[in-house]
């Protein structure tokens, strides 16, 4: 398959990295200084295992900035840019998948898009009408720095949030690249997936606050 990936951070590296084991993989970024690493095989983020494969692995991975280039006859484009929430505005900052999936299918109107970047609930249905293409799947990550990709070699699930032939054959391309063997592989409804990814990262958020609690109460008594 030829595969699209735009972002080079954590969660679009480690994909791109996956995925290149047995994919041909074009990685876009803005950042010239990152592509140029990338392309010399060295890994713009600390992740040991990213460096590793880069160095020592048999990868189909080119990086570029060249849109066109990049969105050129993908099968599928994978959406890894950074959304922001303000909490004092109440707003998620969605601009950036927006714009990837506006230049994407706008070269590419058969690509299917997938989004790995954190969104709120209902926003990959509301992308779907805007852009009135019904080609659009939300998966979520869930991953660490440092050892992201690790967890996509080792994955505890992998949800794809459609249950569309494209996203059947999405999440096998994820079987693919794991080393882990027998993942549980969830397909659900878009909303459904995207409140399980907010979900689980405020639930982590929550086992740091208690701890944390935990131990200011030790350190008192």
């Amino acid at each position: 398959m030829k595969i699209t990936v735009v972002g080079a951070g954590y969660v679009g590296l480690s994909n791109a990295t996956l995925l290149a084991q047995h994919n041909e993989v074009t990685l876009l970024d803005i950042n010239a200084h990152k592509v140029r690493l990338i392309n010399n095989k060295q890994s713009p983020i600390d992740d040991a295992d990213i460096s590793d494969f880069l160095q020592h692995k048999q990868l189909s991975l080119i990086a570029t900035t060249d849109k066109l280039r990049a969105y050129q006859q993908a099968d599928f484009v994978i959406v890894a840019t950074p959304t922001d929430y303000d909490p004092v505005e109440n707003y998620f900052d969605t601009r950036s998948v927006e714009n990837v999936a506006q230049d994407a299918l706008k070269v590419n109107p058969n690509a299917t898009l997938v989004i790995k970047s954190t969104v709120p609930v209902g926003f990959t249905n509301k992308l779907k009408q805007s852009l009135n293409n019904e080609n659009i799947v939300f998966s979520p990550e869930f991953l660490r720095e440092g050892s992201a990709l690790h967890d996509n070699l080792y994955p505890s699930r992998i949800i794809v949030g459609s249950t569309s032939t494209k996203s059947k054959q999405f999440a096998q391309l994820l079987e693919q690249g794991a080393h882990k063997k027998d993942i549980a592989v969830l397909h659900t409804e878009s909303t459904e997936a995207e409140a399980v990814k907010l979900f689980s990262n405020t639930y982590l958020a929550m086992r740091v606050a208690y701890f944390n609690e935990l131990d200011t109460y030790a350190e008192t008594h």
